[in-house]
């Protein structure tokens, strides 16, 4: 395990250390096979009790400007099985809260922490952020991208299915931050990725611009619909999430009615491969997006997801924060 662990942070590490993680724009296919990889061995160590405190001593900041269980719970036990510390950071107890620029916050935080994990609406803060802060910077979500959760999705479906390459996605509802990370991060693995939502949701225009270029790269699919079955037929992966999300409470009944026929059902579902997954980030909303029956079938693999959020941020952390001796023995 010393050994396999050593070579699985070094691979990452060695173009990640120090790196931000807002989005996977900037990601190459490799560095994101490499964070996978790294995610396994991670989740191995920990599952067989083998210390690895590859962050002693480092510090991560955890900005919340929107609630979070798993978010939170994940980052800051990851935080603490690297042999580090999280500091958890409520966004309405912040100077940012009272008028405090976002690029004086970022400078203040670069000399007091090691990394900044930040939960909130704006992607645009994210990335001020990161443009004025000198230490790694993840993005927890915010409205247009969710890349930690998909890091857990990937490790997922990669258990799961035995591979990466060749697996069809197909995403229905809300062409929101988790369709966008879905068209980003998917043709660079080598995946086919469907997305359906109606006319109105469909996802940004330069994202699926984006996902189209390197899916002529990997000889992938890219398709955006507005019917369900069309996406869903012959899928390996369903996945879906609330038609409401944080900042869309107001519109809760009118998205209910128009986003109806791209409920996850056994009908809908009847669709897909025989063999297919069912997957959520979480929170669900039972009976709207999805039903008890397959939220709760076999196919369902959505507490595999939750805990995997632990180990693929794990690998997030250590690739951007880790020092180069950090298994005690020089990486470099």
């Amino acid at each position: 395990m010393s050994v396999r662990l050593q070579n699985a942070l070094w691979e990452a590490h060695q173009t990640l250390c120090g790196r931000d993680l807002l989005e996977f724009s900037g990601y190459t296919s490799d560095e994101l096979r490499n964070l996978v990889r790294l995610s396994q061995v991670l989740k191995e160590a920990q599952k067989t009790n083998f210390v690895h405190s590859l962050l002693a001593g480092k510090t991560l900041g955890l900005i919340f400007d929107k609630s979070s269980t798993r978010t939170r719970v994940s980052f800051e036990v990851g935080m603490l099985q690297l042999g580090g510390h999280a500091l958890f950071l409520p966004g309405n107890q912040m100077q940012t809260g009272r008028g405090e620029p976002i690029s004086d916050t970022a400078r203040v935080m670069s000399r007091y922490v090691d990394g900044v994990m930040i939960r909130t609406y704006r992607q645009s803060d994210v990335e001020t952020f990161a443009e004025y802060a000198s230490i790694p910077i993840i993005n927890g979500l915010t409205d247009e991208f969710h890349p930690c959760q998909l890091m857990a999705d990937v490790l997922t479906i990669l258990e799961h299915k035995g591979k990466l390459e060749g697996v069809t996605v197909a995403y229905v509802g809300d062409g929101n931050n988790l369709a966008h990370s879905w068209l980003q991060i998917a043709p660079k693995l080598g995946m086919n990725i469907r997305v359906a939502t109606p006319a109105a949701y469909r996802p940004m225009a330069s994202v699926i611009e984006e996902a189209k270029f390197h899916a002529v790269q990997q000889h992938t699919e890219v398709l955006v619909t507005t019917d369900p079955i069309r996406a869903i037929e012959g899928a390996d992966v369903i996945y879906t999430d609330t038609w409401i999300s944080m900042g869309d409470e107001s519109e809760a009944d009118e998205r209910r009615a128009i986003f109806a026929p791209y409920q996850v059902n056994d009908e809908l579902a009847s669709h897909a491969a025989a063999d297919y997954l069912f997957m959520h980030c979480l929170p669900a909303h039972r009976g709207e997006e999805v039903t008890e029956a397959v939220m709760e079938s076999e196919h369902s693999v959505i507490f595999d997801q939750a805990e995997n959020r632990l180990h693929a941020q794990k690998a997030i952390l250590a690739a951007l924060m880790a020092d180069a001796g950090a298994f005690g023995e020089d990486l470099g």
